[in-house]
């Protein structure tokens, strides 16, 4: 991903939590962003420890201050984690952060000897991953129907599939959707600006839960707003917001997530550790997105699908282009992708049914695909000019309209896409257990894709519309 990009994404999230001082990491790179001036501890006689440690270590460290080392979160929570304060958060650079990194190193070796992680960075969770969408959403005609197109299957409120979303909300006319009709939860905060202009993210929550319906109309789908800020949230408080999701009413059959964080490791992260401990011993199946960095390096929530224990409860997907033989240019891939979906080019409900509503695109197409791909990829296409990425355009930004559907791209698609599937297989097949559907639609074999030269499985709704790619060079 271009650097300018990245830059420019990440201070429309610092405005999104103006009260969290943010940082990139490690070193600069688009790997993730995290709180600066903060690490993430289990609370208890961890959270002690750690703060001890980090405090003899500044301690005999002319250079760091040890009056800053103090406990900056509620001892206790449900999360099982707590934040300590070890550095100014207003010094030093959004690359620069030297009192975490410091405060990292300090643990290294009581980490060590207790065979575990003590700390870490507090990473921010996204809907974009790196804070930057395979693209943004384009609008379709009202008369284009849903691609994936509404399967036929009854709705049978005995039956139904429960289907959890997590993410940013529903647009406020969302029921005047009748692909909607079986979906219920919180409304999007704020949908415009003062101008009236639809803001970036909003009808995330809401062309997800039509891609559910469409997929699976057996569904009973509820859609929390978990994500509100622009699609983000700290992972201090990302643990808390998923069991506030499942207690408002109970474990569903499936919990759909199109969102999460790289961390640099390979053991998940610190603030959902609760959360996927009391997960793994329900009957819930977590279908979770891989992330659109382009990159093989484990992504979580969903790599947890890779580690002993959770290899039933969680599954990891992974977005396939527009005709579904190759992975999307964006998609993260590696062993720890399950499968892969229609990810790419994507029509379904988005905003506006009652009232159409102006967006403005926050970005401008890319010159060239951000991953060296050579097909007409949603880097390159629909070509737009946006209003974050264009230095000295003299070009207006570009304006359009929404009237209810969109089309857009990205694993946070291909994410609802599969958990239709895991619904509609236990519909056909009188299925009640979501692990048992997952563990079956994966032994089928049904469709295998290429992704980055790896023969991978692939899901392929049947009422999905392939749609081709511009090839912009040979063999591709």
């Amino acid at each position: 991903m271009a650097p300018q990009r990245f830059h420019e994404q990440f201070d429309q999230i610092q405005r999104a939590m103006p009260d969290v001082p943010l940082a990139t990491g490690p070193d600069d790179s688009a790997e993730f962003m995290y709180e600066k001036g903060v690490v993430l501890v289990r609370d208890g006689e961890e959270a002690r420890i750690v703060e001890d440690t980090v405090r003899a270590h500044f301690t005999a460290a002319p250079d760091l201050d040890q009056d800053q080392v103090r406990r900056a979160g509620p001892r206790t929570n449900r999360s099982g984690v707590t934040r300590i304060r070890v550095g100014d958060p207003g010094e030093g650079s959004r690359g620069t952060d030297r009192a975490v990194a410091q405060a990292l190193r300090s643990v290294r070796e009581r980490e060590a000897r207790a065979g575990h992680r003590m700390a870490a960075r507090n990473h921010v969770v996204h809907i974009a991953v790196n804070a930057c969408p395979g693209d943004e959403p384009v609008p379709v005609p009202v008369s284009e129907p849903p691609n994936p197109a509404a399967a036929d299957t009854a709705y049978d409120p005995d039956t139904a599939v429960g289907v959890l979303v997590v993410d940013t909300g529903l647009a406020h006319d969302y029921r005047s959707c009748a692909l909607l009709a079986h979906t219920d939860g919180d409304a999007q905060v704020q949908e415009c600006d003062e101008q009236g202009i639809l803001q970036q993210y909003v009808g995330h929550g809401t062309f997800i839960a039509g891609l559910v319906a469409a997929v699976a109309p057996n569904t009973d789908i509820t859609v929390r707003g978990s994500l509100n800020d622009a699609g983000a949230i700290l992972e201090s408080e990302f643990g808390e917001k998923l069991f506030e999701a499942v207690d408002a009413g109970g474990w569903p059959d499936v919990l759909s997530l199109s969102a999460g964080t790289a961390n640099g490791r390979t053991d998940g992260l610190l603030g959902v550790e609760n959360f996927m401990r009391e997960l793994r011993e329900q009957r819930t199946l977590l279908v979770a997105a891989a992330g659109n960095n382009g990159s093989a390096t484990p992504f979580w929530p969903a790599a947890y699908a890779d580690l002993p224990g959770w290899e039933d409860s969680v599954l990891s997907v992974g977005a396939l282009r527009s005709d579904g033989e190759s992975g999307a240019c964006f998609t993260n891939h590696g062993p720890w992708v399950n499968v892969y979906a229609p990810g790419e080019r994507l029509t379904s409900a988005l905003t506006g049914f009652e009232t159409p509503v102006p967006y403005v695109y926050q970005h401008s197409t890319y010159d060239a695909c951000r991953y060296g791909f050579t097909y007409g990829c949603t880097c390159q296409y629909p070509s737009h000019t946006g209003v974050l990425s264009d230095e000295n355009a003299s070009a207006k930004p570009d304006q359009v309209m929404f009237e209810g559907y969109a089309q857009w791209s990205g694993t946070s698609f291909a994410t609802p896409v599969t958990a239709g599937l895991v619904a509609a297989y236990m519909t056909a097949h009188k299925e009640t257990d979501p692990r048992a559907a997952r563990r079956h639609l994966l032994a089928a074999g049904t469709g295998v894709a290429d992704v980055r030269g790896a023969h991978v499985p692939a899901l392929r709704p049947p009422t999905w519309r392939p749609v081709p790619v511009v090839r912009l060079a040979a063999g591709l």
